[in-house]
C-alpha cells in the first residue's frame, strides 16, 4: 500500500550557509560600517547584535534574503521581542522545526475534509498517509501544497510504492 510521510525540516547546513552569507554582506556594507553587527546561531536560534533598531530591521531583511536563496522558508522565521537599548540592540530569530499536536489534527482534519482516498495518521513528530493508489497520495500533496493557513512549511518524505 503506498505511502508517505508528511514533516516540517529545517536543513541546518543551508541555514549555516546563509548566516555566513549574511554576515560577509553586513561586515561589506557601508551602512553597517564601524557597528560591529553580527549574526550567530546557536542551535536553531539566530541572534542579531548590532547597534540600533533600524539596522536590527536591515539585517532581518538580509537575513530572510539570504535564506531565500537557500531554500529555507520564512514560514518557519519567528521574530522574537527586540532588545534595544542605548548603544546595542539584540533581537533573536527562532527556527521552528517539527511538527506539534495542533498542527498535526489541522493536516489530518483538513485530509479528512477533502474527501480523498486515504488515510492520514499522526506518528510523533509527522503525519503518516497511506492509500490504495499513488494517484490519490499525489492529490494528498496538491491539496496540501495548495493550503495558505499553515504556519510552517511541509516536506513530503518516505515515499513507497
Amino acid at each position: 500500500m503506498p505511502s508517505f510521510d508528511i514533516v516540517s525540516e529545517l536543513d541546518k547546513h543551508e541555514l549555516t550557509n546563509a548566516i555566513d552569507q549574511a554576515n560577509k554582506e553586513v561586515t561589506t556594507r557601508y551602512d553597517f560600517k564601524g557597528s560591529d553587527s553580527k549574526f550567530v546561531l546557536k542551535e536553531t536560534t539566530v541572534t542579531l547584535h548590532t547597534q540600533s533598531d533600524f539596522q536590527l530591521d536591515q539585517m532581518f531583511d538580509i537575513l530572510v534574503q539570504k535564506a531565500n536563496r537557500r531554500g529555507i522558508d520564512v514560514k518557519c522565521m519567528e521574530q522574537k521581542e527586540a532588545d534595544v537599548q542605548l548603544k546595542t540592540a539584540k533581537q533573536d530569530i527562532e527556527m521552528k522545526e517539527g511538527l506539534d499536536a495542533p498542527m498535526i489534527k489541522k493536516i489530518i482534519k483538513a485530509i479528512k475534509d477533502a474527501k480523498l482516498k486515504v488515510q492520514a495518521a499522526g506518528q510523533g513528530d509527522s503525519v503518516r498517509v497511506t492509500g490504495k493508489k499513488r494517484d490519490d497520495l499525489q492529490d494528498a500533496m496538491q491539496m496540501l501544497r495548495g493550503m495558505e493557513d499553515l504556519e510552517l512549511p511541509l516536506q513530503f518524505n518516505n515515499f513507497r510504492d
